[in-house]
């Protein structure tokens, strides 16, 4: 290959993908990769894309876009009470992709693929005729009948988040503003820390085994908490009441959230902007303290937001206010 040259498509792939290939990926030569579940397990399979532009910037660094790829898939499987077995990528390269670019993003994607034990299995590399383009499948196990659906919430259970909700939308507002007013009284390790929240999601994949023995119903918040939550509702035919003065805020301990409880186009963001790849689940009372000590051993937090109700939707604000909103979640149509 001379100088400056860009390799083929099979050169590619070889130089950049098979090196994090599992058993299954067969190297990543052949036509389809070979996986055997686990005995008496079933198998857990889910599909994001991403495409520039829309789920994160062209110009954003690689390392973070691969990683995003892969997490936003690992937050369905959690919630499903699934464990990791591996991933398939279909990737869409603009005319103008760079080597330099493509070494970085697989690097990034490696690491995640080591970190949470979810080897790539094959998949396929093409040119996109517009921006990038990617879109992964990943596949997860758990005991054979065990899988937590969005419609097995039932009245009076409990509404739990794992982790902080809202960061990625406040992080994506600061892109997008530069310096807007409300981030002022923050530090810069703080508004550092939104963005990141934006580029590199923390889905709770170690917690998919308490949703799975402790959880009736589950689906991760990646549209925006409200509207998710009015899905996993609507799917189990509930109500629900939610309160958003517990809902867990990103920084404790800095302005931000007063701000958020003063400002309600904040409150908006948190609630409704998405992104935050956390685990809404709904737990039966009497097993919530077994939930929350299986969250505890794994030193990741959950919090109780609020409850399933027979009918009806109710979010109190701040002041115990109802809060109603145009938009609870995030659509592409």
């Amino acid at each position: 290959m001379s100088p400056g040259e860009r390799p083929g498509e099979f050169d590619l792939i070889a130089r950049y993908f098979a090196p994090m290939a599992g058993a299954g990926g067969l190297g990543l030569v052949d036509d389809a990769a070979l996986l055997t579940p686990p005995p008496g397990c079933d198998l857990v399979l889910t599909k994001d894309a991403l495409v520039a532009g829309v789920h994160f910037f062209p110009n954003d660094p690689p390392e973070t876009i691969a990683r995003k790829a892969l997490r936003v898939n690992l937050s369905d499987l959690a919630a499903k009470g699934a464990r990791p077995l591996g991933f398939l990528l279909g990737l869409g390269l603009p005319t103008d992709w760079r080597e330099d670019w493509l070494a970085t993003f697989a690097s990034g994607l490696a690491a995640d693929s080591a970190l949470f034990g979810c080897p790539l299995l094959g998949g396929d590399t093409v040119r996109a005729g517009g921006p990038l383009i990617l879109s992964i499948t990943a596949l997860g196990s758990m005991p054979a009948g065990t899988m937590v659906r969005r419609s097995g919430g039932k009245p009076g259970d409990l509404l739990y988040v794992s982790g902080v909700i809202g960061a990625a939308a406040l992080g994506l507002h600061l892109i997008r503003d530069g310096d807007p007013p409300w981030s002022r009284p923050l530090s810069g390790d703080a508004r550092a820390a939104l963005i990141s929240a934006f580029h590199v999601p923390q889905p709770p994949v170690a917690l998919a085994e308490g949703i799975r023995l402790h959880a009736s119903a589950a689906m991760d918040v990646s549209d925006g908490l409200i509207g998710d939550a009015l899905k996993l509702a609507k799917a189990s035919g509930t109500g629900l009441e939610i309160e958003a003065a517990r809902v867990p805020l990103p920084l404790p301990g800095t302005p931000l959230p007063t701000l958020v409880a003063r400002h309600r186009f904040l409150l908006d963001a948190v609630l409704t902007g998405g992104d935050d790849y956390q685990v809404l689940a709904a737990v039966p009372p009497d097993r919530a303290s077994a939930f929350e000590r299986a969250a505890q051993d794994i030193a990741l937090p959950v919090t109780p937001i609020g409850r399933l109700t027979a009918r009806g939707v109710r979010i109190h604000g701040f002041a115990g206010e109802d809060l109603s909103f145009g938009k609870p979640s995030f659509g592409h149509f």
